[in-house]
């Protein structure tokens, strides 16, 4: 089973989903450590990422999500999948994938993004991911206002997870 985590930047999708793979004992990845080189400088420099950007970077997540798939690997994937249309790319199998949206409140994610050291993704970038947010029709929704482990709990509840 694969678990993506959605969000915009600052949402906690990292921090959500290397908790919920700990507490699972599943394997955890961040959709940014598949951006490319290029990518990554444009943001680094507050530049904002094109479809044409992400096109490159959706099809090697799409080509990990098979593979772990296929290979039957449950895997926590924490991934900004902001539009519909990315999220449609990514959904492989609705038997095995389940979506969860971190939401909240845009001055507590500006909050986290101002006090985030060492990411390339900065605070200034915020406006131009909620601008092209398409937030999900069918998701778990979970409020970021809550301690992460509290967020993990209500996951697992809601999705009847265990280790």
């Amino acid at each position: 089973m694969i678990i993506l985590v959605m969000g915009v930047s600052g949402s906690g999708k990292s921090t959500i989903g290397q908790l919920l793979a700990e507490s699972l004992q599943w394997q955890f990845y961040d959709a940014d450590d598949f951006h490319s080189p290029e990518s990554i400088a444009k943001m680094s420099k507050n530049i904002p990422l094109q479809d044409s950007d992400r096109m490159p970077w959706l099809m090697q997540l799409q080509k990990a999500i098979d593979h772990w798939l296929e290979t039957q690997n449950n895997v926590v994937l924490a991934c900004s999948a902001l539009k519909d249309s990315y999220r449609i790319m990514l959904w492989r199998d609705p038997q095995q994938m389940r979506l969860v949206y971190l939401k909240g409140p845009e001055k507590l994610i500006q909050q986290r993004l101002q006090s985030r050291y060492n990411h390339f993704m900065s605070a200034d970038l915020l406006d131009t991911q909620l601008d092209i947010l398409e937030e999900p029709k069918t998701a778990l929704y979970v409020d970021i206002s809550d301690s992460p482990l509290e967020i993990v709990d209500q996951i697992k509840t809601y999705l009847q997870l265990q280790p």
